[in-house]
Order: structure tokens, then C-alpha cells, then sequence
């Protein structure tokens, strides 16, 4: 079975999704909304990732059930240069690039956790069934936010 092979993709995409999001929200700190929900939506991703460490045991994967974590020094560095540079010119195209990006990590993530509900139900694995039904919504909660946020600050920025 190759299930353990995606697992392990999906444990390394759900971490980097996580990052990512953290990254925006402490790059883009003067925009309270990007901010806060951003690391709402990052928490999830770090619950996955301890989700499919424990399940990835079953299949032969061992994965480390702690969430990668970017902080510190960078995280303080973005987070004042965000203050600085506030809400316009740059920052606003960094904003959408940033958004972009998000939505299709988030889109990535969830055709893998699409990918494992299907063989789990092929395969009649109800525990790895149920990791998926618990995590795949969220996943998709991310990808719709990114996506609406990118809609709303296109028109804008693009627009203005």
C-alpha cells in the first residue's frame, strides 16, 4: 500500500500550510482580520499534522506530531516590518501574492486529503476514514477564506 507515502506528503503539506499561514499573519499584522484569523486557520493545520503522525504509525510512517514552527527572531522581524510598512503599495501586492499562495497550498492539501478518504473507503479503514472526515472540512474552510480574501482585497487593490 502507498497510503503511508501519502500520509507522509500530506503531514509535510499540512506543516508548510501551517507556516505559511503564520507567515502571512505576522507579515500583514497591521490588517487585525489577516492576522488573527490566519492563525486561527494555522492551529488547524497543526492539529492535522498531529492527526496523521498518529494515524501514519498504522502505516508505517514515523512522524513527528509536533507542528514545524517558524518563530522567534523571524516572526519578530516580520511582525515590526509589517508595523512599518502598513497597508500600502508593496504590502498590498504582497498581500495578494500571499493569499494566492495559501489558497493553493490549501487546494493542494485538499486533493491529498481527498485522495485518502477515498482509498480509506476502498480499503474499508475506518479509522483513517475518520482522520480524514475530521481534517478534510477545515482544509476546505481554509482554502475558501483564502480564496474570498483574494477576491475581496483584488478589487481593492487592483481596482483603486
Amino acid at each position: 500500500m502507498k497510503i503511508g507515502l501519502v500520509l507522509h506528503e500530506l503531514h509535510r503539506s499540512e506543516n508548510d500550510l501551517a507556516r505559511k499561514l503564520l507567515h502571512v499573519s505576522e507579515r500583514h499584522k497591521v490588517d487585525h482580520e489577516i492576522y488573527h484569523l490566519a492563525r486561527d486557520l494555522a492551529r488547524w493545520s497543526q492539529h492535522h499534522v498531529r492527526a496523521i503522525a498518529e494515524i501514519g504509525a498504522s502505516y508505517g510512517q514515523d512522524l513527528d506530531p509536533e507542528p514545524a514552527d517558524e518563530s522567534g527572531l523571524l516572526e519578530t522581524v516580520r511582525e515590526k516590518s509589517s508595523e512599518l510598512i502598513g497597508r500600502r503599495g508593496k504590502a498590498e501586492l504582497l498581500m495578494l501574492l500571499d493569499l494566492r499562495e495559501v489558497y493553493t497550498m490549501a487546494s493542494g492539501v485538499s486533493a491529498d486529503w481527498e485522495m485518502l478518504a477515498q482509498a480509506a473507503q476502498g480499503i474499508k479503514h475506518h479509522d483513517l476514514l475518520d482522520v480524514t472526515q475530521r481534517c478534510h472540512p477545515e482544509t476546505l474552510r481554509q482554502m475558501r477564506w483564502a480564496n474570498a480574501k483574494l477576491k475581496e482585497t483584488s478589487t481593492q487593490i487592483l481596482v483603486s
